[in-house]
């Protein structure tokens, strides 16, 4: 079954994150990817419009701006009137593991993300964007080469469920049908070639990882011509002759959490070098008034981490008691501001974070 995604690109998620609006509605819910199963996913995203509604209503949000809004999302919950649009239904039937929604006045969008999130829905004057970067910054998804000297696929997994085979425009069959040099190797290197070409028309502007399946010498051969850039380095697994597509996916998976946990454990080591120079931070009001100055260049943000508060344009930080309507939350500012300013933030779990704080940054030059 496919797992179908819509991650933002770096573009999409820039015009989210400098959209304003008086009132804007993030909402996040887990779904289900059988379609039996999504009705339990719409009675849930009636009730997180519901919960929108009252925030907007006790923020005192324009009447005509509350429908505008509430309309959007009944109709994807529930389709036209009769409960049977045809594009609502192919929605539902086309899902991932979460769905985030973004709505304002005039505004409405929606994403359906490779990773396990928690329902919620947050109102404020700006779209609350933490939870959708776990999504771009651990995709949990990926392409798999299954590439052997008989035979060749690519396929497309996510964090669970069966991997789908893509079909691939002009993707050779075998390596004989590649080359008719009788040079093994020529003709095993020609091969690897041919399936390169072929697969940029998939992969062009894709940034999931792909993952090798294949035994030597041919992972070696495709790795001396492979073009795309987010090829997994020297992580061959399987005989994709003998493995089925669902080993495959699930041995791509420990793969892709090795992936990630390198990263964070790169990112911890850097940590510890640059806090001997005086270029970390942890504290949210440090960091406040750093991302304001563009100073941090990578910021590792709990993605369960709620600091109610607002941040003006200079950075200083005033908390508030809670989450609502009228402010949008520390650690989300924090992060927003790090993107537009060209840094990077990774959206990770409380542990980890250097010092156990909600907040860890990794800063340019010392401040």
């Amino acid at each position: 079954m496919a797992l179908h995604t819509d991650i933002p690109t770096r573009p999409e998620l820039e015009r989210l994150l400098t959209a304003t609006a008086d009132h804007c509605v993030s909402i996040y819910l887990p779904t289900h990817r059988v379609t039996q199963e999504t009705h339990q996913d719409r009675l849930v995203l009636r009730d997180l419009t519901r919960q929108a509604v009252e925030q907007l209503e006790a923020a005192g949000a324009d009447a005509d701006a509350v429908a505008d809004i509430e309309a959007n999302l009944v109709h994807l919950a529930e389709g036209d009137d009769e409960g049977d649009d045809p594009a609502v239904e192919e929605f539902w039937a086309n899902q991932a593991e979460s769905l985030a929604i973004f709505a304002s006045p005039g505004r409405f969008e929606t994403h359906r993300l490779p990773n396990h999130l928690t329902a919620m829905v947050e109102v404020s004057d700006r779209f609350h964007i933490t939870p959708l970067l776990r999504a771009v910054t651990f995709p949990h998804a990926a392409w798999i080469l299954a590439l052997s000297q008989g035979a060749v696929r690519l396929l497309e997994v996510g964090p669970s469920g069966a991997p789908v085979e893509v079909r691939v425009e002009d993707l050779p069959k075998d390596a004989w049908q590649s080359s008719g040099n009788k040079v093994v190797r020529a003709r095993e290197g020609a091969y690897a070639r041919r399936v390169d070409t072929a697969l940029r028309t998939v992969l062009t502007g894709s940034d999931l990882p792909l993952i090798l399946a294949a035994s030597q010498p041919m992972a070696a051969l495709y790795r001396s011509v492979n073009t795309y850039p987010h090829l997994v380095a020297e992580r061959e697994h399987g005989n994709p002759e003998t493995s089925t597509d669902a080993e495959l996916a699930d041995a791509a998976r420990t793969i892709l959490d090795e992936v990630y946990a390198n990263q964070v454990a790169e990112l911890a080591e850097r940590f510890g070098d640059l806090s001997g120079q005086g270029r970390t931070a942890t504290d949210a009001s440090d960091l406040a008034r750093l991302s304001t100055l563009g100073a941090v260049d990578t910021l590792l943000v709990d993605i369960d981490a709620s600091v109610p508060g607002t941040i003006d344009d200079i950075g200083a930080v005033t908390l508030a008691d809670a989450e609502g309507a009228g402010n949008y939350g520390v650690t989300d500012e924090i992060a927003r501001r790090v993107l537009l300013a060209g840094g990077r933030v990774l959206a990770v779990r409380a542990e980890d974070i250097p010092q156990g704080g909600p907040l860890a940054g990794l800063l340019r030059f010392v401040v």
